[in-house]
């Protein structure tokens, strides 16, 4: 059990990673606001001009007005992202086009543009809209437009000016997303570009609650910095006396801990790494709050997770039965951008679900780790929105001080394949000499290209670096080039409708549930999907089941498979086949012919193989890393002699997760030169 020692913590000492002094930072009034579910407009409207930014909007406005760029700071809480796109609209600013407002996250964009649409008090879709992946909820009567950063970097390959677009709001700038930097230089440049060619110009602000400062502003030409106040209250940052060494069993620990003393109005919001984790512990704090002791208030547990249906994460924004908690437990998609009415208590577990990429080995590996100090200090500032709060850390306050400042930036830590094809597509014309706020390592840079090469996407002409035929329409897809390259290679294999279905269903979290209190029936009950040919037969087994059943939900229930997520799947699939129609490509079907299936997957993950050793080990071909198959796989007691894998996640040992049973033959026949070349490296 997790003891405990504190401090309190008030809004003016809690730290600023952010520095903004000297002539180039201009002070604005303070300012508050908070995404709800939707209530009345009377109500919505006193809410607006009952907040502090109301009285600056004056002279934020006056500010912005005159500024082509602008750095925003605004405190955790400060009402930046509901309020300002709303004032530069009434204000006449950028009116000659769209307001485009960027999030990291796909929850946070369409949360946002509800509450904004609610407040301008019209449709959502039409003055106010969205688009995330596989969802567009826009009309030409959009004016402020909330989207992912991914959506927008997409939209720029059309449209490399961006010209729909008067004024970007890249908003969370912190968080660093691979997505973010890449449109950070993207959205500079056509800045720059529509300036030289005389066109309206673009109006580009930088938002965020901590960055650093003097690193946005330098790389967007000295632009000048703005602060908000935020509107908070003391928060009480708990440490533990002692390390945890299971931080579930602690977070558990401390919510009932929590649950049993505090009144049942004050909820918690609980930072799991991931859905299964998320909906293990959901489960598990419902069959313990059954059978809490009389006179102890109910408890309603709730997850919050990216994949989950947007009817599902509005659930956590509104109020709990009367006497009765909310527990959220959620991912860090509820680090920024969202405010949930009601947390009284925050529970950090420090830890965070985070891939790290190594191009000399061409490991992508998904690990867990450490959250950095910046990570925290947003966890904690979900708490003291509305009332004096607390915040338990379940770590120590010694290994706090050892955390990173800041998280690395994930274009520094991930395989940048997905950002050169997508570079090429602009036609940027060294993209190599990319103009990256933290650039990438040259040896990363090198490895993408490389991947790109042997996937057939891009060829060496005239001493520069374009796209093949095949490229142009991989970077058709918002998906890996890999999975791009899946598709596109189906019709020689006479499969692109189950290859639809298995690339769809992988661009979801699992389809799949294990409850912790049925983990010895899961086997028997899934025996009638599984295929021996690996998971990605398996998962095509089972969608093809839920579609024969037309989505019983009580099937779902008794086969443990998430219906929500594969109702997403069905979503996400229809777009994938319309881009298919699009390009022209055939869209056939193999029907009981898997051979074909685990063919094309070969010829697409050649360069995510391993085989089967001597010893019994597993041994990726390229490199001779040693791995093992993941417990969740339906081979984890098989031993195939070759198999292809989609990642790798990396806890006490190496785990190749999403397995497909191969032919050696077939892959050194996807690419020939490429086994020749790892072959004679390995003699040598």
């Amino acid at each position: 059990m997790p003891q405990w020692g504190g401090k309190l913590l008030p809004p003016s000492k809690r730290p600023k990673l952010a520095s903004a002094t000297g002539p180039r930072r201009a002070m604005l009034p303070p300012a508050g606001a908070k995404c709800q579910p939707p209530l009345s407009s009377s109500v919505i409207e006193n809410q607006r001009r009952s907040l502090p930014i109301f009285q600056a909007q004056g002279a934020l406005l006056g500010q912005l007005r005159s500024l082509h760029c602008a750095v925003l700071i605004g405190e955790t809480g400060s009402g930046k992202t509901t309020q300002i796109p709303q004032y530069l609209y009434e204000g006449g600013i950028g009116r000659q086009g769209v307001v485009a407002v960027t999030q990291p996250r796909r929850v946070a964009a369409i949360s946002l543009a509800t509450r904004v649409s609610d407040e301008k008090k019209t449709e959502l879709g039409k003055l106010v809209g969205y688009t995330v992946r596989f969802e567009d909820l826009t009309s030409d009567e959009t004016k402020i437009k909330f989207l992912t950063n991914g959506m927008l970097l997409r939209e720029a390959i059309g449209d490399p000016l961006m010209h729909k677009y008067s004024v970007v709001i890249l908003d969370e700038a912190h968080e660093r997303t691979i997505h973010t930097d890449v449109l950070f230089g993207v959205v500079k440049a056509a800045q720059k570009k529509r300036k030289e060619l005389g066109k309206l110009p673009l109006k580009v602000i930088i938002m965020s609650a901590m960055m650093d400062v003097d690193l946005f502003s330098q790389y967007f030409n000295g632009a000048p910095v703005l602060y908000l106040e935020g509107r908070q209250h003391p928060i009480q940052i708990f440490y533990t006396k002692q390390p945890q060494s299971d931080y579930l069993q602690a977070a558990l620990v401390t919510v009932f801990q929590i649950h049993q003393e505090a009144p049942s109005s004050q909820d918690i919001l609980v930072f799991l790494t991931g859905q299964e984790e998320i909906e293990a512990m959901t489960k598990t704090c419902c069959d313990i709050a059954k059978h809490l002791p009389d006179g102890c208030s109910q408890m309603v547990a709730m997850p919050l997770y990216a994949s989950l249906p947007y009817s599902q994460q509005l659930r956590v924004f509104q109020a709990a039965p009367k006497g009765y908690r909310k527990v959220i437990l959620s991912t860090n998609i509820a680090e920024t951008s969202i405010t949930i009415a009601g947390i009284k208590y925050v529970v950090d577990t420090g830890m965070v679900k985070a891939k790290k990429y190594n191009p000399e080995s061409s490991l992508e590996v998904l690990a867990l780790q450490r959250v950095s100090k910046s990570q925290a200090w947003q966890h904690s500032g979900r708490a003291g929105r509305e009332d004096s709060d607390l915040c338990y850390r379940l770590y120590t306050e010694d290994k706090f001080e050892k955390f990173d400042k800041m998280t690395v930036p994930e274009i520094q830590r991930c395989n940048l394949a997905s950002v050169m094809l997508h570079l090429l597509a602009l036609r940027i014309p060294n993209v190599l000499a990319f103009d990256f706020m933290s650039k990438p390592s040259p040896e990363a840079l090198q490895a993408a290209i490389e991947q790109l090469a042997l996937l057939g996407a891009v060829e060496r002409k005239d001493d520069q670096l374009i796209l093949t035929a095949l490229g142009r329409k991989m970077a058709a897809f918002p998906l890996e080039p890999k999975f791009s390259k899946t598709i596109l290679m189906a019709p020689k294999f006479h499969c692109t409708e189950e290859i639809l279905t298995i690339v769809s269903l992988l661009s979801v979290d699992s389809v799949l549930y294990k409850p912790p209190s049925r983990r010895d029936e899961v086997q028997a009950i899934r025996k009638k999907f599984i295929s021996s040919e690996g998971d990605h037969v398996t998962l095509l087994n089972i969608c093809r089941a839920f579609k024969n059943i037309s989505g019983n939900r009580e099937w779902c229930k008794e086969n443990l498979v998430n219906s929500r997520n594969l109702m997403l799947v069905s979503d996400i699939r229809a777009q994938l086949r319309d881009i298919c129609i699009k390009l022209s490509i055939p869209l056939e079907s193999s029907r009981s012919d898997t051979g074909n299936i685990r063919r094309c997957l070969a010829y697409s993950l050649f360069m995510n193989m391993a085989e089967l050793q001597p010893d019994g080990t597993y041994a990726t071909t390229d490199t001779q890393q040693p791995v093992a198959i993941h417990p969740s796989s339906v081979l984890f007691h098989c031993k195939p002699a070759c198999v292809t894998y989609n990642e790798l996640l990396h806890t006490n040992k190496c785990y190749m997760r999403d397995l497909c049973v191969v032919d050696a033959d077939w892959l050194y026949n996807a690419a020939p030169e490429y086994f020749r070349c790892k072959l004679q490296a390995a003699k040598n």
